[in-house]
């Protein structure tokens, strides 16, 4: 598969981390544009039900040639992909629907820091003093944007029961970001990610069952049927291929900082495409984002440069 072949061929880590925001943001403006026709559990079954029909021509020879590393080492899979793949989307979905996107967006923003602190609790891995400046300079940046420069917008926030399932969305990422350091060196990405899938399937079949026990129904269209094979396409098969292999590369702790791309990408995004004004707070906070992730990724990119080949 190309993407595959890419994540190998020399292609930067900091390259695929800039993509892959840039996906997950395009998801973002898709799901809001069509939240009245596709309901979010059923877009999140279907989204990997799409991503495992792509993966499928290229996955199935590769996993009956993988199977023996597959069993081997099915409790990893099966834990990387019940909290990557299956429990992460569905909390954080069920929680937008508790909660105000805002509140959302301003929980997610604090996802690299998890990460940061996670890795520094459980595997001794850590960043400089420098990078860590670098994690909070960009914070500050996505904070001023969704605060729209105001101290006393992020003030007024108040947590409920929904951003509560948020939060434990967001530690079930920063943990399947973590674990990917087990993942089985052998391994084919393709035949990793396709195995993911079809677990994180099993875990959603229940709570989309359940939503439609609910009367909610998906309002089938061309233009659903579309927007379904995009995500499956770019935000689930090749940000999470190109996600897989750059934390592999650069580790949690920096790859997680690129997760404040998002809002950059968003912003822009919805400015070109839904009419939406583009403010000075909004400048601002991209340029800190940018300069937070130039200083805690400049010493990674110095030693994939100096590494030998």
């Amino acid at each position: 598969m190309d993407a595959d072949r890419a994540a190998h061929a020399g292609v930067s880590p900091f390259v695929l981390l800039t993509l892959t925001p840039f996906f997950w943001a395009c998801n973002w403006i898709i799901g809001r544009g069509l939240a009245s026709e596709i309901p979010p559990l059923a877009m999140t079954f279907y989204r990997w039900l799409f991503a495992l029909v792509i993966l499928a021509p290229f996955a199935l020879p590769r996993i009956r040639r993988d199977w023996p590393l597959l069993r081997a080492h099915w409790k990893v899979m099966l834990l990387l992909g019940a909290i990557g793949i299956g429990s992460h989307n569905a909390l954080a979905y069920l929680g937008l629907n508790y909660t105000t996107a805002t509140n959302g967006v301003i929980l997610n923003s604090f996802i690299p820091v998890m990460i940061v602190a996670l890795s520094w609790i459980f595997i001794g891995q850590r960043l400089s003093a420098i990078q860590l400046a670098g994690v909070a300079i960009s914070l500050i940046g996505v904070l001023s944007i969704l605060s729209r420069g105001s101290v006393a917008a992020l003030a007024n926030v108040r947590l409920n029961g929904g951003d509560l399932l948020i939060i434990l969305s967001m530690a079930m990422w920063s943990t399947y970001t973590i674990c990917l350091r087990w993942r089985p060196p052998p391994l084919d990405m393709i035949s990793f990610l396709f195995a993911l899938c079809c677990v994180g399937e099993c875990v959603m079949l229940p709570f989309y069952l359940g939503e439609a026990a609910y009367g909610r129904h998906i309002v089938w269209s061309w233009t659903v049927v579309l927007a379904l094979f995009a995500i499956g396409l770019f935000p689930s098969v090749l940000a999470y291929i190109f996600w897989n292999r750059a934390v592999e590369q650069v580790g949690a702790p920096v790859a997680g900082l690129f997760v404040h791309l998002m809002p950059v990408f968003g912003i822009v995004l919805a400015w070109l495409f839904l009419d939406e004004r583009l403010e000075l707070f909004h400048v601002i906070g991209i340029a800190l984002i940018l300069t937070g992730i130039w200083i805690t990724s400049r010493r990674q990119r110095e030693a994939i440069v100096a590494a030998p080949d």
